[in-house]
């Protein structure tokens, strides 16, 4: 929470302050390809080196400033960034994004990855400055790695804000926050959000998804940033930077905003209509003592046609173009063997669609052409894991030469990317799934956090490895700001329930300790001892319903399903997305060993699920929870 506001309160405190070469030729890599690499980016492409160069520059400017106005957040993602700068719109038109099926009409675009990101764009600059995008997700990638997720109004407001980002031929002035024309014209043409609802947008809003209706969202978003920025003589910036901390410590939107801003909503919407009325907007000019210049820190090589094809070939598999993608790793394997990255994407390529004997393979292959990859190493370890279970199996154990196999490949990978998160992750998953050495697990994702405190799955990670341990405080500690303001519905859910999870059994633990008390007092008194109370009862966490009763088997085809015989009756229910089923024990000494197949002894549980809508499914509807209670095993 003080990353966050000090991050804000900075950030604010600053502010006012065609050929068409075919997919799947050779020809592309029979150009001239060049690698820059700068301080900070890898940049290959087969545009002019004076042209890669200065998009090394300006990306490398970009940043600088960035690291300047956030002063206590890493400039830094953790994630390394692969710039790909084609010599015109023509080079580029094969590796595009595809919209119903034909290349996106754009200039650039950023890929984001959990391993790498890539940042694609023309040298040639024609109606649209690809830069605009590229410094927006850009933005993106370096807050999402230093603090909590904002949200998404404010997120989407900012980084459009930065978007704008101009320097000077002199090197040493910035502009910031210019008014973009596109916005402007197309909020006053539409009706505006009313502000309660801006506010309550979240990642599964229609207002973020549908392409109806995001176009005012984003707008907007910059709009009300950009006014409570630099608007009216910035008088509404310290209101904003409150209105966020508060938001951001859990209260309610509506209080939070009238006890901050002292207005209702109508007030600030007719405002913000007002400033969108205006002919001219006020912007932001930084100025430095030195150049912002980074050419001289850049070194140069050709790429190998070997080289080229991977850089094209992963791209394409990272835009959801795989099979074109793959055909050009095929090529580059065929023509070094040995190119370990090319051998580690195929078997990246391979692992994502659930073809493990062929990822392994690409995998093992990598690792000895070339240890120095820490990707292959990752991946290979994640690819034993996967050989065995399925995605949503459920894991309480992995035979011991498997773990062997996975902590030797995920330590080669921290040896060579020590600042690579995904690889402690994975180790913490690890001794999770084991229930071994939980606190080696519990030290390794803190590790990855304090690389990317902005990551929520590393978050709920930890959560789950204390709630392993019984310490209760602490899972509560880091499941708290993920039930408040998660990103992502999913992980915010998740956080609920395991919220409701430990006050339910903290309670049951309460009663039974006063239990145990008062049946000793009795005894030694000689009187009669009182029955112990039932459990709790089970509160609804969704909306849903309850089925109680033996789960006979679990079968991890198709997804996951349960099978319950219910008193005289056997009902099955069924998720496509096991791993958002919680399944937690109230038994001493846990539930047992669960896994797909029969269940033997039979185990008494508690299922809360929502009901199907399709009478004529052969499923009583799909689980949200299996609690495993006190009760007789048959």
């Amino acid at each position: 929470m003080k990353r966050l506001i000090s991050i804000l309160a900075l950030a604010f405190l600053f502010s006012v302050l065609q050929p068409d070469l075919r997919p799947g030729s050779a020809s592309a890599g029979k150009e001239t390809w060049l690698s820059v690499r700068s301080k900070h980016f890898l940049l290959v492409g087969n545009a002019s080196e004076k042209d890669i160069r200065k998009v090394g520059v300006r990306l490398e400017q970009f940043r600088d400033v960035f690291s300047r106005i956030f002063t206590r957040s890493k400039a830094n993602s953790a994630i390394p960034i692969t710039v790909i700068v084609f010599k015109n719109d023509g080079a580029f038109k094969p590796y595009k994004p595809l919209y119903q099926g034909k290349p996106a009409t754009l200039s650039g675009y950023f890929q984001p990855g959990e391993d790498v990101n890539y940042i694609a764009l023309t040298s040639e600059f024609r109606e649209t400055n690809p830069y605009a995008v590229i410094f927006h997700e850009y933005v993106h990638a370096l807050t999402s790695d230093n603090s909590r997720p904002l949200p998404p109004w404010l997120n989407e407001g900012i980084a459009e804000y930065y978007s704008t980002f101009e320097v000077e031929s002199d090197e040493k002035k910035v502009m910031l926050g210019k008014a973009i024309a596109n916005h402007v014209f197309y909020l006053r043409e539409q009706k505006l959000l009313p502000l309660q609802r801006l506010f309550a947008v979240d990642r599964g809003s229609p207002e973020y998804n549908e392409r109806e209706r995001k176009g005012v969202f984003y707008a907007q978003s910059w709009a009300l940033v950009h006014y409570l920025l630099l608007g009216n003589e910035s008088k509404r910036q310290p209101q904003l930077l409150r209105f966020v901390n508060a938001l951001a410590a859990g209260a309610p939107i509506d209080d939070s905003f009238k006890q901050i801003f002292r207005t209702e909503y109508a007030t600030l919407e007719k405002e913000l209509k007002d400033y969108i009325g205006r002919n001219s907007y006020p912007y932001q000019t930084l100025t430095f003592n030195e150049k912002l210049s980074f050419d001289a820190d850049m070194q140069t090589a050709p790429l190998t046609e070997a080289e080229t094809q991977y850089y094209l070939g992963d791209m394409l598999c990272r835009i959801q173009r795989r099979d074109e993608g793959e055909e050009y790793l095929k090529r580059a394997v065929a023509l070094d063997p040995k190119l370990a990255p090319a051998r580690a994407s195929l078997g990246i390529s391979s692992l994502r669609r659930n073809q493990f004997a062929e990822a392994r393979q690409h995998l093992e292959q990598a690792v000895a052409a070339n240890s120095q990859n820490h990707l292959a190493h990752y991946y290979y370890a994640y690819t034993l894991y996967r050989e065995i279970f399925s995605e949503g199996q459920l894991v309480t154990s992995l035979p011991e030469d498997r773990v062997k196999m996975m902590k030797a490949a995920l330590d080669s990978a921290i040896q060579l990317a020590p600042e690579f998160p995904e690889t402690y992750n994975l180790l913490g998953f690890i001794y999770l799934a084991t229930g071994e050495n939980l606190g080696a697990g519990v030290n390794a994702v803190k590790k990855a956090i304090a690389i990317a405190p902005g990551r929520e799955d590393y978050a709920m990670t930890l959560a789950q490895l204390y709630l392993r341990q019984e310490k209760f405080a602490e899972a509560r500690q880091a499941l708290e700001p993920l039930a408040r303001g998660a990103e992502r519905p999913d992980i915010r859910s998740r956080a609920e329930s395991l919220l409701e999870t430990i006050a339910r059994i903290e309670q049951f633990k309460a009663q039974d300790n006063t239990v145990t008390f008062a049946q000793t007092a009795t005894e030694r008194s000689g009187e009669t001892a009182t029955p112990p109370p039932p459990p709790p009862a089970l509160r609804r966490r969704f909306e849903g319903e309850r089925v109680e009763g033996l789960l006979m088997r679990v079968d991890c085809n198709k997804g996951m399903t349960l099978t319950i015989k219910s008193g005289d009756k056997t009902v099955k229910l069924n998720t496509s997305s096991p791993e958002r089923v919680t399944f937690i024990s109230y038994i001493p000494g846990g539930a047992g060993e669960i896994t797909c197949g029969p269940i033997n002894p039979a185990k008494q549980v508690v299922v809360t699920y929502r009901s199907s809508t399709d009478v004529k499914s052969a499923f009583i509807g799909e689980p949200i929870a299996v609690e495993f209670v006190k009760g007789a095993e048959k």
